[in-house]
């Protein structure tokens, strides 16, 4: 009970990191102004966490199971935000289910050789999930529209003006103290290492 309890609690972190690999994934409007990067943090994070817990258990099916969990996690964050009274397609929910198939598929067929699990599972998701994933971004009705009608509470930083941000990171205590104390590190670690000697 104990082992089975451990691979759905680690599943559920894991499902935090990979639906945020990139820093808002799932939301449409970003999904496909950074298709590349979506593509690229994706395939990564599934191929990494599906092939931990396929080589922890040794079951083939396991990179399915990890794939349906996050589908229905990211399922009910989908719910919650048209639950806030946005529209259907504000999350677009990233097809990670065929990918992990093909990993188990891959596990199973080498006599779950751990090195081609590695490299020819990982080729594998690579190659077809950035392909799964452009049909699904291709049903979603207009990215830019819901982007511009359905404002997100909080931006990433590189959806925020420029001008705005340097003028707040110069004006904050924070950032000053940061990078003073990032200057003076060097002397006095130079300082130190001479009265050492």
């Amino acid at each position: 009970t104990t082992h089975y309890l451990f691979i759905v609690v680690v599943a559920v972190n894991s499902t935090l990191l990979t639906i945020n690999a990139g820093d808002y994934i799932f939301y449409t409007d970003w999904a496909w102004t950074s298709f590349a990067i979506s593509s690229i943090s994706q395939s990564t994070m599934l191929a990494v966490g599906a092939v931990y817990y396929l080589l922890f258990t040794g079951v083939p099916g396991t990179a399915t199971y990890y794939a349906t969990i996050m589908t229905i996690y990211t399922w009910v964050a989908k719910g919650a935000w048209f639950a806030l009274g946005y529209p259907y397609d504000f999350v677009a929910v990233p097809v990670w289910i065929p990918s992990a198939m093909l990993l188990d598929l891959t596990y199973w067929a080498t006599r779950r050789n751990k090195h081609m699990l590695i490299l020819v599972g990982g080729t594998l998701v690579g190659l077809s999930l950035p392909l799964f994933n452009m049909v699904n971004l291709l049903l979603v009705r207009d990215p830019l529209e819901v982007a511009f009608k359905y404002p997100r509470p909080t931006l990433p930083p590189y959806m925020t003006p420029i001008e705005p941000q340097v003028g707040k990171f110069y004006n904050s205590p924070v950032a000053l103290g940061a990078g003073a104390s990032a200057v003076l590190t060097v002397p006095i670690a130079a300082l130190g290492a001479k009265l050492n000697t």
